[in-house]
Parts: C-alpha cells; structure tokens; sequence
C-alpha cells in the first residue's frame, strides 16, 4: 500500500477536515473567503506531506490511548486528544498501511510509561533500558503487545492484522 498514489478519496477527507476547522469556518463567516480557503490549501498540503512520511519512513506509526492519538514520523509528532476515530490524518494514515498500535486495553500504565521510545533516526541503542533510550518500531511492538496492546499493519515478519 504505501505505494499507492493520493487517491481523490484521500484529498476529499484532508479538504473536508481542513473547512471543518473552527478558524477556517469563521473566517468564511466574517467574509474572508480567499484567506479561508488559502490556509485551507496549506493545512491539505501539509496533511498530505505527512501522510508521504508516514508511508515512506520505517519507524512511522500511529498509537493510539486514553490521553489520544498520535502519528510518529521520526522527529515529528502530529497529535490530537481525540480517539483516532476522530482524528481523520490518524485514520488515513492506518487506511495507506502505517502500523498503529493500540494501547486502550493496556492495563499496566507504569509499565507501559517504562518502555523505552521509538527510535527517530534508524539507529538502536544497544542498550535498550532504562530513560532516554530507544529501539526498533519491532522490538516496541513486541513490548506493548506483551502488555495488551493490539496491533494492525504489524511490520513484524510472519504477523498478519
């Protein structure tokens, strides 16, 4: 999938999001139409490169918990305190194939805030313990799973979702 081109149905959600927004729909209604739609144009193009980022980077992923949902492409991080049912980037980012991991029905929550962090740059500690450290989107995988946590698009060889 993540060599699927932008379909319309793609650009038709991100431009829908980006209208839906209170801003935008405000500046509709005061009369600043071309300002609306300008900034609307650049929220979609943003949304889109994202979604590029999350289809070509190895260590992008969508979680998904109680505190929201947030998509991980390396260093940046697009979040919303909403489940990804209402954060529409979330949901079409996991539609073209990104891994999302689910952590709702993880119980163990110190456990959990122990796990070490997704590594941003492709590089792995080899000592992946303790604070600041990072490993693969694999070995993270394995660890929340381990806790509860559901997985769809699992990267893992032999794991189908």
């Amino acid at each position: 999938m993540k060599g699927i081109p932008m379909q319309s149905g793609v650009l038709r959600v991100l431009r829908a999001t980006a209208a839906s927004w209170w801003r935008h729909r405000e500046l509709r209604r005061t009369g600043q139409r071309a300002l609306a739609q300008r900034l609307e144009r650049q929220t979609v193009l943003r949304d889109l490169g994202y979604l590029k980022q999350a289809a070509s980077l190895p260590n992008a992923h969508v979680i998904c918990g109680e505190g929201g949902t947030f998509l991980h492409l390396g260093w940046t991080t697009v979040s919303t305190f909403a489940p990804i049912e209402r954060f529409p980037l979330a949901t079409l980012a996991v539609a073209r194939g990104t891994p999302f991991i689910d952590i709702r029905l993880v119980t163990d929550v110190i456990a959990f805030a122990n796990l070490p962090r997704v590594t941003r740059d492709g590089s792995v500690d080899p000592d992946s313990s303790g604070p600041g450290k990072s490993v693969s989107l694999t070995t993270y995988i394995d660890m929340v799973e381990a806790l509860g946590g559901r997985i769809a698009n699992d990267p893992r060889p032999c794991r189908s979702t």
